[in-house]
C-alpha cells in the first residue's frame, strides 16, 4: 500500500450521490468497491482494517457514508460504504452503477436478521446481474457465529447465476484477528486481484 485516506461519515440525512472522480495520477486506474450490509454488520471496521493496520477500540456506526482510498498496484481503489440502517437501504441501488465490485458484509451472529440480509442482497443482485460479489461472513471470532457453509445456505447464494464471480470469506474485523485465517487483509488481497483483471 502506497497510501490511504478516509473521509468522515455524512450526517443522518440521505447520503449524497458522489460522481466518479479522475484518479489522483493519470497513470492510476480508478476502481470503486461498494461496501454494503445491514447496520451493525461491521462494515466500518472492515474498511478500517483494510486501509489501516492500527488498533481501534471502537468504530462509530455510519449514518451516511464512509469513503476510503487505497493506492496499490498502479490502481486507485475507492472503497465506498453506505450506511445499513433501514432508512438508508433504499439508496443502495443508486450506487451500484459506478461499482466494480460489491462487498456485502453479514453479521454471522445475528440470526434474527439473516432473512432481511438475504432479501436486501438479492434485490441488489437482481439490479446488477454481472457485478462481482464478495460476501463477508463477519464476526467469526464469536463462538456462536454461523459457519460460511451455513451462511451460504441462509443467504441462498447457491441460487445465484453462474455468470457472476462470487466469493464468500470468513472474516473477523478486529485487531487480534489480523494475523489469523479470518483476517480482513485476505479481503484486501482478493479485491486487488479482482480489480486488476482486464
Amino acid at each position: 500500500m502506497v497510501g490511504a485516506g478516509a473521509a468522515g461519515a455524512a450526517g443522518p440525512s440521505a447520503p449524497r450521490r458522489r460522481a466518479p472522480h479522475p484518479p489522483v495520477s493519470p497513470q492510476l486506474d480508478w476502481r470503486q468497491v461498494l461496501v454494503l450490509g445491514l447496520d451493525g454488520a461491521g462494515k466500518s471496521s472492515v474498511l478500517h482494517y483494510i486501509c489501516s493496520q492500527k488498533a481501534r477500540d471502537r468504530i462509530a456506526p455510519t449514518h451516511g457514508f464512509n469513503s476510503a482510498q487505497l493506492f496499490v498496484e498502479g490502481m486507485e481503489m475507492d472503497l465506498l460504504e453506505v450506511g445499513g440502517s433501514q432508512n438508508l437501504r433504499s439508496y443502495w441501488p443508486h450506487y451500484l452503477s459506478e461499482a466494480h465490485v460489491l462487498v456485502f458484509v453479514v453479521d454471522s451472529v445475528d440470526r434474527s436478521r439473516l432473512l432481511t440480509a438475504r432479501q436486501e442482497l438479492h434485490a441488489l443482485l437482481a439490479a446488477e446481474p454481472r457485478l462481482p460479489l464478495v460476501v463477508l461472513a463477519n464476526k467469526q471470532d464469536k463462538s456462536d457465529a454461523l459457519s460460511t457453509a451455513e451462511l451460504q445456505e441462509e443467504l441462498a447464494l447457491h441460487t445465484l447465476s453462474g455468470q457472476r464471480e462470487l466469493f464468500l470469506l470468513p472474516t473477523s474485523a478486529t485487531w487480534d484477528s489480523l494475523s489469523t485465517a479470518t483476517s480482513v487483509l485476505h479481503v484486501k488481497s482478493l479485491l486487488v486481484t479482482l480489480l486488476s483483471q482486464p
